[in-house]
Order: structure tokens, then sequence, then C-alpha cells
């Protein structure tokens, strides 16, 4: 059961960690990576990389386009490690390099999806005739059959219907308790709008949540 003031709390999983050792721990993670020590960067990788992927996937919707993102986000991270500064967590940096990927990575799916210049329903020509089209069968991945199916596949689709700047407050927010100003940092806005596009996002979910699965 949900809990009525904050649908999302419930789902998210979160493991307590202390902020401040979080911060000691990546630090020096982050200084060694810096001066070139490959397997502090791969520490870096191990611990966030869960992460990251729960993110990218929230975001885009397909464990497989996830994947891919947090791949090249990680490159990205790995390339650029020296420009990092220590003005924000590790973590939030990481977090907008992933946050830019998924957003590019929407594009390209919204770009392939309008490429497509033929109708599924429509016939095939061949050399013997015509034939209809059968698209492979696509199999649940494995992060689907992990989650609790029925609900999380609710608030997934909930989410799906968000528009993008709600959806990534309230992930980044209610899924990953990342604070007020280090949204606004990410995403580059005012905390009161953060706050403000929070608000009605987590209404937004609880109306659909209602319309699927009854009253919460």
């Amino acid at each position: 059961m949900l809990r009525e003031t904050n649908p999302l709390v419930e789902l998210s999983n979160k493991t307590e960690i202390s902020k401040a050792s979080v911060s000691d721990d990546d630090a020096s993670l982050v200084s060694s990576a810096q001066n070139g020590d490959l397997t502090a960067f791969e520490l870096l990788v191990n611990r966030h990389q869960k992460r990251m992927l729960n993110i990218a996937f929230r975001l885009i919707g397909d464990n497989d386009e996830a994947c891919e993102v947090v791949q090249d986000a990680f490159v990205s991270a790995y390339k650029n490690i020296k420009k990092f500064r220590g003005q924000s967590k590790f973590t939030t940096w990481l977090t907008t390099i992933t946050l830019n990927f998924s957003k590019n990575r929407l594009k390209q799916m919204k770009l392939r999806q309008n490429r497509i210049a033929f109708s599924l329903n429509d016939t095939i020509r061949t050399e013997d005739g015509e034939m209809a089209f059968d698209p492979p069968a696509k199999e649940p991945s494995v992060l689907d059959r992990l989650v609790e199916r029925d609900l999380q596949n609710h608030v997934q689709e909930c989410f799906k219907k968000l528009d993008g700047a709600f959806r990534e407050v309230l992930v980044l927010r209610d899924m990953h308790d990342f604070s007020y100003k280090e949204i606004g940092r990410m995403l580059k806005m005012r905390e009161g709008t953060v706050k403000s596009r929070l608000f009605r996002a987590r209404d937004m979910v609880k109306d659909c949540l209602k319309l699927t699965t009854g009253d919460l």
C-alpha cells in the first residue's frame, strides 16, 4: 500500500546511507581517478551504476536504451574526470551527465520512430508474393522481472505520461532523494521552480494511479 502523502517513497527502495560518508568516500576515489587510477574509477562505477541505471530507466522507459545511456555517461565521466572541481557532489555531477545523455537518447528514439515509413499492419512484398509483417516478440527485460510487477509497472506507465520536466524532478527527488538545491543545479532552475514542479508531478502521478489501481 502506498503512503497517502507521497505514493512514490515506498517504491524507491533506497538504501539509507550517510551523505557525509558518501561524499568523503567519493572525494577520495575521485582524487585518485583524476591522478590516473583506473581501479578507483571502477570502484566509482560499481558504487553508482545501479542508481544511474534506475534514473535513466525511469526517464526513458526502456531497459536496453537505459543501459547504453549509462555506459555512455560513465565513459564521458571518465574522459572528463579531471574537469570535476568538487563544487558539487560527485553524484550530482554524474547524475547531470546521465540526465543529459537520457534526454539526447529520448530525442534519438523519437526520431527513429518518426522515420518508420511503413505501417506494421502493411504487407511486405517479396519475390514469392506478399506476406504479413511479423515483428519479433519482445521478451520482458531482467529489470522488468525483478521489480514488483503490478504496482511498479503502473507507476512506470504513469511516469511515461508526465512531461519530461516533471518526470525529472520526481525521479531525482522522490526516487533518489536529491536535495532541492542539487536538483536545481542539475536542471539549471531555481529551487522554487523545482518544488512547484515536484508538487504538480506528485499530484499527476497520484491521479494517474487512482485511475489504474483505485483509491490510494
